[in-house]
């Protein structure tokens, strides 16, 4: 099983992200979105992001004009069909996962994997609506996609083993450490990390601290390279408060239930970079 054609389902932050390091890997890519605004902001965000590592000398232009002519976009799903893999980056609603996931299952040649870069929903819930669950497998990329060295690799309990070892191959040829998994709710990387976060919004919320001190003292004292709030910002509470909502019914634990001062800001609208204010504001 091997894999030279890759189609990555959408074209935002994260999705452009997964064809960047794809092409610059030596796949041909094929960027798909609902909109040509979309794809087209997706393709220029590639290109800016190679200028600049070609600024800072870390590849050459040759490399990085060779990458950007693998690329291409389409606002056509039907653009995966001969794919040996589809990486979905797509809005993390289960709904439209599903949906997705059903679709590409029609569309995509036999034997093609469907990967999801989902965060938190389950693997074996998405391979439910495929008639190919043993070709379903999360391939969780983190933020940035282009600087982060990890891939989680998250198994459903039908994934086949040659599945799991061409994906892994994969990402290791991106210049990504794929380490598996099993599915879960929250995989191992949120599991761990955003009950860390949501205790944290807890600390803020009973007045032990203030927001910068928070933040200060974990980075200074635990060596933490960003602070829980901060990191919470940048991945926007609105996905956060999605996960721990998956933690907490997933696992029926108590222990994983939201803050209410992080219910309360996805409530107005405070989510973070996104949206210029969360924990800090970023409109000054």
């Amino acid at each position: 099983m091997e894999i030279h054609d890759i189609a990555v389902l959408g074209a935002g932050q994260m999705g452009n992200g997964i064809a960047q390091v794809a092409a610059c890997a030596g796949f041909e890519v094929v960027m798909i979105d609902i909109e040509q605004a979309f794809v087209e902001k997706g393709l220029l965000t590639i290109e800016d992001s190679l200028g600049k590592l070609v600024a800072k000398e870390r590849m050459t232009s040759a490399d990085a004009e060779a990458a950007m002519s693998r690329i291409r976009i389409s606002t056509e799903r039907d653009s995966a069909s001969q794919c040996d893999i589809v990486i979905e980056a797509i809005p993390e609603i289960p709904e439209l996962k599903h949906s997705t996931f059903a679709e590409l299952d029609l569309i995509c040649k036999e034997g093609a994997i469907l990967a999801s870069n989902t965060s938190s929903i389950s693997i074996d819930e998405i391979a439910s609506h495929t008639k190919r669950p043993e070709s379903v497998i999360g391939m969780h990329f983190m933020n940035p996609v282009p600087l982060m060295k990890l891939v989680e690799i998250i198994n459903g309990s039908k994934t086949s083993e040659a599945v799991n070892s061409a994906v892994v191959e994969a990402a290791e040829k991106m210049g990504k450490t794929a380490l598996s998994c099993n599915d879960s709710p929250g995989f191992v990387s949120n599991r761990i990390l955003c009950p860390m976060l949501n205790e944290a919004i807890l600390t803020l919320q009973e007045g032990v601290a203030e927001a910068e001190a928070i933040d200060g003292i974990m980075k200074l004292g635990m060596n933490h390279p960003i602070g829980p709030l901060a990191l919470s910002d940048l991945i926007g509470l609105d996905t956060l408060l999605h996960i721990m909502r998956v933690l907490h019914e997933g696992l029926g634990d108590d222990k994983y239930a939201p803050a209410p001062l992080l219910i309360e800001m996805v409530s107005k609208g405070e989510l973070g970079r996104k949206s210029g204010k969360g924990f800090f504001d970023y409109n000054r």
